[in-house]
């Protein structure tokens, strides 16, 4: 007898063992239709595994976000089985789940052609139409050899040599093919109705260049054709919002060879630039942060004190001048310790919080570079806050509302910010008692908020723990952006004192804190959610003036000149070209105003008013800057 208890908190007792498409049929015959695995006290199970104990029990279908993992998972093996009947003499590797999808690998000499890709989701598509049962069967090891080593499966042989001898292996079937694999799985094909091959790629065996290059197919798969479509028309958005295009198209920057990894800012990019710099500066000083400004070269010793060369020493640029080895900064603690180290310190002192627009360098592999993205050479609104272990917490209040506000300042808001906690990463310095103090505080100062959040188990920095914000764009792409981290250890390290009520010397507690990180990266995220599409406040040209004819001329002029002293960013075309193709040309760059001035604005000193596309009509001067200054 066992007693079933769903999510709702009602519970079901049966006399026998019951699998979990029985349970969900005791349930409703529709809701055992969209049955496609279960979730056991945790684990996640096949739709036919059978509940024998009193267990927490979730039905999963495909309104379940859950269920994406083990839809993606059994599309991949539906993708292996098509192939291997299309090309019989490619051999199955692995074929893992990935982010929006899955991929896998096989070992097939001829190679795979982009037209192959459009014949194997055709069978794919007729295999799903067969509906064949997806079974679950265990053998052991040496069975697992011979049944592979029989079918001519080389890597799969391979794998299941590396397995521990006494451990049972299970392994999915359907119709003739089998492939080994942990599961879940959807019960048959036909629950696989939201799939496409994406693109064909090398990957060398087992991640290792000594090995042979095996043939990689990558595929999405969602829960069904509308989620499908969804996501593959955010791809072609993305595509048209591609930072890089949009950058060349609206000047704003350009990357090269001689420099890789390192921006180029045109005079509109770099407006845009400075714009951002601006607003985040006056946020520092709102704030009550000093702005510093630290050297570009500094000893490599620092960096060894710091603990920052054992564990980043690789991706670090170094130069060497009379016989010292110097490092270019990859990022600013270190030096922000160096100027809170100058003078004595008191508790009255505290907290004391340092901001900088921190020029950083970091090697970064050429393969890993992705426009401005991700680049080598970047700059980061850092800042440091140097307080007692008591100051913690109101401290991170502080900043994590801060961080909302400018995130929906910029058109993010809270909804579209995801928050993630990182904890102790097992390479990680200081003692477990830190540790848990530091996690404590950033938890303490989440919960008080109210704020969702996820836990990062392990993927905290070596000195700290860390919250992470994560921003979701019009696409829905997530983009890590501001982090706050909690430091114990490096002021420490780095001999950072003040003196405490009780005469005594302590170490400051130090909070890393970003909200934007990298500015590149943050300004190509923006364009992207954007799609070049700035609004007002954050265009670099706000205005565009356009002549009708050369008659026209001064009237235009003298309008660009009343508008710059406004302080509004406005640039004019006078061109000898027709107006219908100026009003073309221009509108490609998405100006947020472009006016048009011929023999009626000059005779009644008006403007005609074209508002990102849209024409609004004559306007007075006076009213149209009041109307683009509100």
């Amino acid at each position: 007898m066992s007693t079933i208890t769903f999510p709702d908190g009602s519970q079901k007792i049966f006399e026998k063992p019951i699998s979990i498409f029985d349970i969900a049929k005791t349930i409703s015959s529709s809701l055992a239709k969209k049955t496609l695995a279960g979730e056991v006290n945790g684990k996640l199970v096949d739709s036919s595994y059978l509940v024998s104990s009193d267990a927490k029990v979730k039905i999963i279908t495909n309104n379940d976000e859950k269920s994406l993992e083990i839809i993606r998972h059994s599309t991949a093996h539906l993708l292996a089985q098509a192939t291997q009947i299309l090309y019989p003499n490619a051999q199955v590797t692995i074929g893992p789940v990935i982010e929006n999808g899955f991929y896998y690998d096989f070992a097939y000499k001829d190679g795979f052609s982009e037209n192959d890709l459009a014949k194997i989701e055709k069978l794919m598509q007729n295999i799903v139409k067969q509906n064949l049962k997806i079974e679950r069967i265990e053998m052991s090891r040496d069975e697992a050899i011979k049944l592979f080593q029989d079918k001519g499966e080389a890597y799969k042989v391979e794998i299941i040599k590396d397995i521990p001898q006494d451990e049972i292996l299970s392994f999915y079937k359907q119709g003739d093919f089998i492939d080994l694999c942990r599961g879940p799985h959807v019960p048959s094909t036909g629950k696989l109705i939201g799939f496409k091959l994406m693109k064909l790629a090398g990957a060398y065996w087992r991640g290792n260049s000594d090995n042979d290059m095996l043939q990689r197919i990558y595929g999405t798969a969602w829960n069904n054709k509308d989620d499908l479509n969804d996501y593959l028309n955010k791809l072609k958005e993305a595509e048209k919002r591609d930072h890089r295009k949009i950058g060349k198209t609206q000047n704003l920057f350009h990357l090269q060879e001689e420099s890789p990894g390192m921006v180029f800012w045109h005079a509109k990019g770099w407006t845009l630039y400075k714009i951002i710099e601006k607003y985040l500066r006056q946020i520092f000083i709102d704030n009550n942060y000093q702005e510093i400004h630290t050297p570009q070269l500094i000893d490599k010793s620092l960096w060894e004190k710091s603990g920052h060369w054992d564990k980043f020493g690789e991706a670090m640029f170094v130069t060497n001048s009379e016989n010292r080895n110097y490092v270019v900064k990859p990022m600013n603690c270190p030096a922000h310790i160096q100027i809170y180290n100058q003078g004595l310190r008191s508790y009255r002192d505290l907290p004391i919080r340092l901001a900088e627009f921190g020029n950083c360098h970091r090697n970064e592999p050429s393969g890993t570079l992705y426009g401005i993205m991700r680049v080598r050479n970047f700059v980061q609104d850092d800042g440091h806050i140097f307080c007692s272990e008591s100051q913690i917490l109101q401290e991170s209040l502080d900043f994590i509302n801060l961080t909302f506000d400018v995130y929906k300042h910029f058109g993010f808001d809270r909804d579209r910010v995801i928050i993630k906690l990182s904890t102790r990463p097992e390479k990680r310095v200081g003692s477990d008692e830190v540790w848990d103090k530091a996690e404590k505080a950033l938890e303490e100062a989440l919960n008080i908020n109210n704020i969702k959040w996820e836990l990062q188990e392990g993927e905290g920095a070596f000195y700290g723990p860390k919250i992470e914000f994560i921003l979701k764009d019009c696409l829905d792409r997530q983009w890590q952006c501001g982090t706050l981290q909690v430091d114990f250890l490096m002021p420490k390290s780095l001999n950072a004192k003040y003196i405490d009520k009780d005469n005594t010397k302590k170490s400051p507690v130090m909070l890393h804190r970003a909200i934007v990180g990298s500015l590149e990266r943050f300004i190509g995220i923006l364009i992207e959610h954007y799609g070049g599409k700035y609004p007002n406040w954050l265009a670099p040209v706000q205005v565009i003036i356009i002549n009708i004819s050369d008659k026209h001329k001064d009237f235009a002029l003298k309008l660009e000149k009343n508008l710059k002293k406004q302080q509004i960013r406005v640039i004019v075309d006078l061109r000898n070209e027709k107006i219908g193709f100026k009003i073309r040309e221009h509108s490609i760059q998405h100006y947020p105003y472009m006016l048009v001035v011929g023999d009626e604005e000059v005779k009644t000193n008006k403007v005609s008013v074209r508002k990102n596309g849209k024409n609004l009509g004559a306007m007075d001067i006076k009213e149209f800057i009041k109307t683009i200054k509100e």
